[in-house]
């Protein structure tokens, strides 16, 4: 097999400019969901290369090696694929692949379950007598409609008018269904970790996104931008309240108080990028794919 088959692997890295360049969107959630699509199609084009070259280790079956001899005899030897040591490096990622895809649902699995056994939602509020400001949408599951979580200490924080703007900003996460977006971002980077900065762009634009959504509801962008900031300093450390960490909490209030660029404004090349972007994963996939086949093809008397 050529080194087409190796290609989609690193595929992923051209998504990064992208990434950067969407942070600064206009429309973060068409940019979130462009990069979301884009960082999961790239990363099974790559799993399905992998997959091919684990699988040229049926060469060293007894009925193909036996099936080889006798081709090498009559001057007819089978095509070489990949190197043994090549296939089974494959094979083994793969296996490490699937620990961190089981990882990774395990963990928003008991994310979720901790977050539904706090209370039965009122209203679709849910009211926890925690000191620490934290607000969260918590996704629908367990036989449970989606509903926002808020503490008791982020509602002694923020005036009526806050908390508003914080009630908003959930709701626009459940809205949108921001945890799926989300989720394949993860589930790509499990697969290909080259994707850590995509899938940190993602969670950065739903956030911009539910704040564009809560700066619309309230009709009022500063009031959105000093409830973020509020709760940001108020929380002295990164935390799950609104999707703050330190750098992302400085970029969202710049977006909410400075007007985007035209050219921002329309997204920028975030959705045509990333569309190019997977569309050429796919197509050397197929490539390798078709490689494959004719590998097959050689193997398939043997069989």
């Amino acid at each position: 097999m050529s080194w087409l088959v190796y290609v989609p692997v690193l595929l992923p890295a051209l998504l990064w400019p992208l990434a950067r360049v969407a942070t600064r969107a206009g429309r973060p959630e068409r940019a979130a969901r462009a990069l979301a699509a884009g960082a999961l199609v790239t990363a099974v084009s790559g799993a399905v290369c992998l997959v091919l070259v684990a699988a040229t280790l049926a060469d060293d079956l007894p009925a193909v090696e036996r099936y080889a001899r006798l081709s090498v005899t009559q001057g007819q030897p089978l095509p070489e694929p990949v190197p043994d040591p090549i296939a089974f490096v494959a094979a083994a990622v793969l296996v490490w692949i699937a620990a961190r895809i089981a990882v990774r649902v395990r963990r928003r699995r008991a994310v979720a379950g901790e977050l539904h056994a706090a209370g039965r939602p009122e209203g679709g509020l849910v009211v926890a007598d925690w000191d620490s400001p934290r607000a969260v949408a918590v996704p629908p599951g367990r036989g449970r409609r989606g509903h926002v979580l808020v503490t008791s200490g982020l509602l002694r924080l923020l005036d009526p008018h806050e908390r508003a703007a914080v009630l908003a900003h959930e709701r626009a996460h459940l809205d949108r269904r921001h945890h799926r977006t989300d989720a394949l971002a993860a589930l790509a980077t499990a697969v290909n970790p080259l994707l850590r900065p995509v899938e940190s762009a993602v969670g950065l634009l739903v956030e911009r996104s539910a704040d564009e959504d809560a700066a619309r509801s309230v009709a009022d962008r500063r009031l959105v931008a000093q409830t973020i900031a509020k709760v940001a300093l108020a929380a002295h450390a990164p935390a799950a309240s609104l999707g703050f960490d330190g750098s992302s909490t400085v970029r969202r209030v710049e977006a909410l108080v400075r007007p985007a660029s035209a050219r921002l404004r329309r997204g920028g090349p975030t959705v045509s990028g990333s569309a190019a972007v997977s569309t050429l994963s796919l197509l050397v996939a197929a490539a390798a794919v078709v490689e494959f086949v004719e590998l097959l093809r050689a193997w398939l008397p043997a069989v």
